[in-house]
């Protein structure tokens, strides 16, 4: 009974102030992170080698979301032997996310 007596009004009230309204879509140019593009995530066998994250943390969490190792990456080209058992992991560098697959 509200509702039959409110509806013409709401209706009412927004169709008076007239007119379409307008919406714009702000288009921004974001810069490029270079550090973002140059980090590189390879995996071979149990050997997971990171090219470009120098001074960056890396975490390796497993596919429950529990973070299994962690380590900072001292170099340009590191390559770290995972003791982990066989499965899929996320890895974190920086602000990179990949997934691996440990074999």
């Amino acid at each position: 009974m509200v509702r039959k007596i409110f509806t013409p009004f709401l209706f009412a009230f927004l169709f008076s102030f007239g007119g379409a309204v307008t919406v714009q879509a702000r288009t921004e140019t974001e810069a490029i992170d270079q550090d973002f593009q140059t980090v590189s995530v390879s995996i071979a066998g149990n050997v997971l080698h990171v090219v470009g994250a120098e001074d960056e943390l890396l975490y390796i969490y497993n596919v429950t979301g529990v973070r299994v190792m962690s380590v900072k990456v001292d170099g340009n080209d590191k390559r770290y032997t995972l003791s982990l058992p066989r499965g899929c992991y996320i890895v974190k560098v920086g602000r990179i996310v990949r997934k691996i697959s440990v074999r």
